[in-house]
């Protein structure tokens, strides 16, 4: 069997080892939930979300703890959960938004991520991710108004 041109040139095919390693905990988070229901169901998601922020390296685990008040803070109605891995807010099941550690995929900095159920649409073209290298005062406020808007509060 022939090897690609990128595998042939030393380069990777297919997934990362990151990737891959996502995918897996993703499998696992799904068996998971499966198994739990109802309020402790929620419970055990927050708590596994909480422990998966405590793992973090720092700065990283300062800037998700943070988040993750803004978050629970400003929009209520989601409920905290891992998604790949990842501390994650999801309203009626559809994650909304979500926390990327650099350490995650071995990126320059961490990032704060929106999903397409996010209500953030803005004309043509608007942002879905952030790249977090400080959590001032004025980038607070901006993420407490964006998860505001991607659940649909509007702002007076």
């Amino acid at each position: 069997m022939a090897r690609s041109k990128r595998a042939a040139d030393g380069e990777q095919s297919g997934f990362s080892a990151e990737e891959q390693a996502a995918m897996r905990e993703h499998a696992q988070e799904l068996k998971a939930a499966a198994r739990r229901n109802g309020r402790a169901k929620q419970e055990e998601e927050a708590n596994a979300v909480l422990a998966k922020i405590a793992e973090l390296p720092e700065p990283d685990r300062t800037m998700a703890t943070r988040l993750h008040t803004i978050i629970t803070t400003n929009a209520p109605t989601l409920a905290p959960r891992l998604w790949y891995g990842m501390p994650a807010y999801a309203k009626d099941g559809k994650v909304i938004c979500f926390f990327q550690s650099a350490q995650k995929f071995n990126t320059r900095y961490p990032t704060l991520g929106f999903s397409d159920a996010a209500m953030l649409d803005d004309g043509v073209m608007w942002p879905t991710a952030f790249a977090l290298t400080e959590l001032t005062p004025a980038a607070e406020a901006q993420i407490a108004a964006l998860v505001r808007r991607a659940v649909g509060v509007l702002e007076e």
